[in-house]
């Protein structure tokens, strides 16, 4: 039905006269046309609203769980690219890690050469011309890898022999490392020093349990 112009005048003059606090819901049938259609229009926009935000909520939702992940996946992506990129580099410096731990490694007595290496030591002393008052060995000391294998030495000699017969322990073929150097006069004369030291070597748990590393 299409109003004229005097009916739209007709009606808005009826809703601009509405007691608005005086509307009651069960004389809704007496209100003004306009007015009705326009509570009629606001009713289908909430209706609208509330089912549109119902339906559209678990989608919205979804979508900022998927923009979260693809900026994680993203992050982890570039991370993946950089790390890539020093691949190469990454590998030669492995392996060159490796060749350097197995020469260490071949550096370190197994358990049946620790008696020689005592020998190596002796052979040094007398070499340097030093006497020998103690070259002995501690009770061992196990760690996580691998075991310690601690050696009292006590020689006697002038300074200059100590000083080689040290420097000759450090390039022993085995790795010999030296702790707890004290000196002090052996005599009256001050001509000869009585030096005392603890030395450690060091050997693989598993060649300990029978894997000896490779000479």
């Amino acid at each position: 039905m299409i109003w004229g112009r005097e009916r739209w005048r007709s009606e808005w003059r009826q809703l601009q006269d509405v007691d608005w606090q005086g509307l009651d819901v069960k004389e809704a049938g007496e209100w003004p046309a306009l007015l009705k259609a326009l509570c009629g229009g606001l009713a289908f926009v909430i209706a609208v609203g509330g089912l549109s935000w119902w339906l559209v909520s678990d989608k919205r939702a979804e979508l900022e769980a998927a923009q979260r992940q693809e900026a994680r996946l993203l992050n982890e992506y570039r991370s993946k690219v950089s790390e890539a990129a020093f691949l190469p580099e990454v590998r030669e410096q492995l392996e060159e890690l490796e060749e350097q731990m197995a020469t260490m490694r071949a550096m370190l007595p197994t358990s049946a050469e620790i008696p020689s290496l005592l020998d190596s030591i002796s052979d040094a002393a007398v070499e340097n011309n030093l006497s020998i008052e103690a070259i002995r060995l501690r009770p061992t000391v196990s760690n996580t890898h691998y075991v310690e294998h601690p050696l009292d030495i006590q020689v006697r000699g002038g300074y200059h022999e100590l000083a080689q017969f040290v420097a000759d322990i450090s390039q022993l073929a085995r790795i010999v490392t030296q702790h707890d150097l004290t000196l002090a006069p052996a005599g009256q004369s001050g001509d000869s020093l009585r030096m005392s030291l603890l030395a450690r070597t060091y050997s693989y748990i598993e060649a300990v349990e029978g894997e000896e590393p490779a000479p």
